[in-house]
């Protein structure tokens, strides 16, 4: 019983923040949802195309039920799946993504939770694993994502929250407010001696 509730948990999770991250693609330019946002080239698609890609690779290879969408051999990561070339358009990742639920969610309905499964690409001694542990991390990888894009969104036009019916309401004021008071107590902490 209690791998159930386990189960279903993770899973529920895991669907909450895919929703969650496309969201963060909604109502924004194609430039905008491409364009590198930090030093690093970090970008919305391109999170969006990276997590799917994560999900394809271990709900899919690890427990040998290679995902239908073309991949790339693992030895041969080159980062492109960390943004969108500019042959690849929104729809095409997005509906990448969204099948790409389909098969991880038939990996997680079609096995339990103690279902082995094998890594390559993790170091030994861990690559032999479950879908727990397949679960946990990938969910943790989703949710890791899904805050880098809260920032960057909020860094794009303010927007913020999980999802479009709980997104607070954007008080312009009171942001300024708040980050100025926050500005003058960095500004102004003592120094921290040994």
């Amino acid at each position: 019983m209690i791998d159930e509730f386990a189960k279903d948990s993770l899973h529920g999770r895991l669907r909450r923040d895919r929703k969650a991250l496309l969201w963060k693609l909604d109502g924004l330019s194609d430039y905008d949802a491409r364009r590198p946002l930090t030093a690093t080239g970090t970008n919305l698609l391109g999170l969006v195309k990276h997590v799917a890609t994560i999900e394809a690779r271990y709900f899919g290879e690890v427990f040998d039920r290679p995902s239908p969408e073309p991949l790339p051999r693992w030895q041969e990561h080159d980062g492109s799946d960390l943004w969108a070339a500019e042959y690849e358009s929104r729809d095409q990742i997005v509906g990448f993504y969204r099948r790409t639920w389909e098969h991880s969610d038939a990996t997680i309905d079609a096995l339990p939770l103690d279902a082995p499964g094998h890594v390559p690409w993790w170091p030994e001694p861990r690559p032999n694993t479950n879908l727990f542990a397949v679960m946990v991390h990938v969910l943790g990888e989703s949710i890791r994502h899904a805050g880098h894009a809260d920032i960057l969104r909020e860094g794009l036009d303010g927007r913020t929250g999980v999802r479009a019916e709980n997104e607070p309401p954007i008080d312009e004021e009171a942001r300024a407010a708040c980050r100025a008071k926050i500005e003058r107590a960095a500004r102004s902490a003592a120094p921290i001696t040994a």
